[in-house]
């Protein structure tokens, strides 16, 4: 690959998706490791705090066995069949945990009375954080309201407002009861009728006797149940027996005097009168509708075509009938002849003439013939409109005498149906009166008490090695999770295979991080050449001196994207390595903005480039530094118009000069996406290079600066990473720099 095409690739913008391995998650894990570690230690303590600052809960267990009662009673079909009921026992343990047998077993153990102080004791000793924040925003939101007069508030409690009755405080009963509910559990024992009544407490005496309440306040609420259903339904179907006999009464006595009033033994005689009569006039009736409606479409199909004569001469009435078809041979004939004649003689002459008029003449007694067709169709309509309204008529006025024979017979039927439906419904009710006196004593649910609540011998809540597995398992898994989440969202470079997946660009080396605070990287080369990070600057240096197919480039413009990604550095360590294979080397410092490469060769920057291109000085430009074969060009005072100086050919005539006594020539620039420095220096020297950062520089600002570059046609010959973190999972580096790290020890 030529690197002036780098810029240009179709991968170069658009990241193209790779396989993920396994080995791409674990290291992803090891360089989030903090964060894992971090997510777990706090998880796990918390969960560790908050197990062991839980009050303790010892659960006590009462075993009851329920069953549907299926007796023997004839009045309930008898027999030992159970029908099958798949809600049962799920209504039965919604009624265990109902709010009623809650306060039965308040009210059965005293509770709210005898027992308060066991329930509110941590209230009546002193408020807690969360009451307290409560009671300020009651306050503060009734300060908000306006307050009522007590003349007002003594109206309101007169009139029995029942906003008022349901906005009063919760009673400590109430109270009790809801805490029973919320410890109160069923355990069903699978393939039995059988089923465990749990109840958790801090104190294992009172959850023992709460466990045992409750089977006792159930049973009494299931009998409180039957008796009252029980009671109600049979008052209301004596109220209802009583109320369905009135109605039988006076239908009987409306019936009776309606057949007398209306002599309704005769009625039946005249029943059979109408029939014949109904069934001749509805036969005429489909006849003349069927005529109406076959008139009704000819009429409608003439119309439809309005004047077009051709068109309703298709139509079969027409196209069928003998006068028209005559017609038509006449009137072809007539064609005919005028055609042989227009072959003898002129349209004037007096053969042509009589021809011609002998065809109007039949032309118009066709559409003569057509009209009269068309008004004698419509009056056929007509006629077939008034037959059948006739017949409508009187099939009406038949149908409305039959009507008024059969009305009275028909009110009568209503009558006689409402009395016997009323002496059915009185029947039906008085014998189930009956049934329930005879089975008002039967249980619906047998309740045994198969093992009574024992006294808990330990707590059972909460479950410390549970929690902790829980904690440990939860904190690992959402630290990974988190782990992978901050790397979703990192949009920044890691290594040198991120850049060149996403944009193409071919990667030359990559620079550890270093880690000892009291090292610096510009010093590294000088003072441990052996070392891994000496010799990835070699490896650049070969990489740049196989990066163009002729010749190494020799003008070189390293720049970046922002601030503080090791430009400099970077050029400073490239020179060093590039002087070391006796090259002269020459530095031009052309960040005159915010210059520093002069501190790096400790030498003066009183004087340099931009001395050079306003034209104030012409020579002495040039600063020997200590490493051999290395020559540097300060950047100089800073001028007030940077890029324009660095545009100017001064710069060009520079370059060309020094490019005849120097082997390589390395041009430090501003950064990239903050002046135009750089894309002017770009378009001046034979090939650039992009210096990023790990973990600073993002996708987007290479985007952005790349488009800018591809814009001016710069060179781009590839890329270095600076700061990247080796670990021992990193692909590619772990043998190498162990191998280094040896021998530099």
């Amino acid at each position: 690959m030529k690197s002036t095409d780098l810029l240009n690739q179709p991968g170069s913008k658009d990241f193209q998706e790779q396989e993920i391995h396994l080995r791409d998650y674990v290291r992803v894990i090891i360089k989030r490791k903090i964060t894992v570690i971090t997510f777990l230690a706090i998880t796990f303590l918390t969960v560790v705090i908050a197990t062991f600052t839980a009050t303790p809960y010892y659960t006590a267990s009462s075993q009851v066995l329920i069953e549907k009662n299926i007796g023997s009673n004839k009045l309930t079909g008898g027999g030992n069949y159970i029908p099958y009921d798949p809600d049962f026992q799920t209504t039965q343990f919604e009624l265990i945990r109902s709010p009623n047998v809650a306060r039965r077993v308040v009210k059965q153990l005293q509770l709210d009375t005898k027992y308060r102080n066991y329930f509110f004791e941590k209230s009546a000793d002193s408020p807690s954080f969360l009451s307290t924040i409560t009671s300020g925003v009651k306050k503060f939101l009734s300060g908000l309201l306006p307050s009522k007069s007590d003349d007002e508030k003594t109206n309101l409690a007169e009139e029995n407002d029942p906003l008022l009755v349901a906005a009063a405080p919760i009673s400590d009963a109430e109270t009790i009861a809801s805490i029973i509910q919320g410890n109160l559990s069923i355990n069903p024992v699978v393939n039995t009728k059988t089923v465990f009544i749990l109840y958790s407490d801090k104190d294992p005496a009172m959850a023992k006797v709460i466990a045992d309440a409750v089977v006792q306040a159930y049973i009494d609420e299931t009998l409180e149940i039957k008796l009252s259903s029980s009671n109600y339904t049979l008052k209301w179907m004596t109220a209802k027996a009583e109320e369905e006999s009135k109605k039988l009464e006076g239908s009987e006595l409306n019936l009776q005097k309606y057949m007398r009033d209306n002599d309704l033994v005769t009625v039946e005689d005249k029943l059979a009168v109408y029939p014949q009569k109904l069934a001749e006039f509805s036969s005429q009736l489909s006849k003349a509708q069927t005529e109406q409606k076959e008139f009704e479409a000819l009429y409608a199909q003439i119309k439809n075509l309005g004047e077009n004569y051709q068109n309703i001469e298709t139509i079969s009435i027409f196209s069928d009938n003998k006068i028209l078809q005559g017609l038509r041979e006449k009137i072809y004939l007539a064609e005919q002849n005028i055609k042989d004649l227009s072959k003898k003689f002129g349209y004037k002459h007096p053969s042509m003439v009589n021809a011609k008029a002998e065809k109007e003449m039949l032309l118009k007694e066709k559409r003569f013939e057509i009209d009269r067709i068309i008004e004698a169709t419509k009056n056929s309509y007509n006629l077939a409109k008034s037959k059948e309204t006739n017949l409508t008529q009187l099939l009406t006025n038949t149908k409305q005498e039959m009507l008024n024979v059969n009305e009275r017979f028909t009110q009568y039927s209503i009558m006689k149906r409402e009395a016997d439906m009323n002496r059915v419904l009185y029947d039906a009710l008085t014998s189930s009166i009956k049934e329930v006196n005879v089975t008002d004593q039967a249980q619906d649910i047998k309740i045994w008490v198969v093992k009574s609540a024992e006294l808990p011998g330990f707590a059972d809540k909460p479950r410390k090695k549970r929690n902790l597995a829980l904690g440990l398992i939860l904190g690992l898994f959402g630290g990974i999770g988190l782990a992978f989440f901050i790397e979703y969202l990192d949009n920044t470079v890691k290594n040198g295979k991120d850049i060149e997946q996403r944009f193409g660009l071919t990667v030359l080396g990559s620079i550890e991080e270093v880690r000892d605070k009291n090292s610096k990287i510009e010093t590294c080369i000088v003072d441990n050449p052996l070392s891994p990070l000496a010799e990835s600057y070699r490896m650049i240096r070969s990489s740049l001196l196989l990066s163009t197919p002729d010749h190494p480039p020799r003008t070189l413009l390293l720049t970046s994207m922002a601030p503080k990604e090791g430009k400099t550095s970077t050029t400073y360590n490239l020179a060093l390595i590039l002087a070391q294979n006796e090259k002269k080397v020459l530095i031009i410092d052309c960040d005159m903005r915010r210059p520093r490469m002069h501190s790096l060769f400790a030498v003066s920057n009183s004087s340099g480039l931009s001395n050079y291109l306003a034209g104030s000085i012409e020579q002495n430009m040039l600063r020997q530094v200590e490493v051999n074969g290395l020559t540097m060009i300060p950047a100089g005072p800073p001028p007030p118009n940077p890029a324009e100086l660095l545009n100017s050919n001064r710069m060009k005539l520079l370059l060309n000069e020094m490019s005849k006594n120097f082997d390589f020539i390395l041009l430090d620039s501003p950064p990239l996406l903050s002046v135009t420095d750089s894309l002017t220096l770009g378009k001046l020297v034979d090939g650039t290079l992009l210096v990023t950062r790990s973990g600073k520089t993002s996708y987007d600002m290479l985007e952005s600066g790349l488009g800018k570059m591809r814009g001016m046609k710069i060179t781009l010959l590839g890329a270095i990473v600076n700061g990247i973190t080796i670990t021992k999972g990193s692909e590619g580096y772990y043998g190498y720099y162990d191998y280094y790290g040896k021998e530099s020890e």
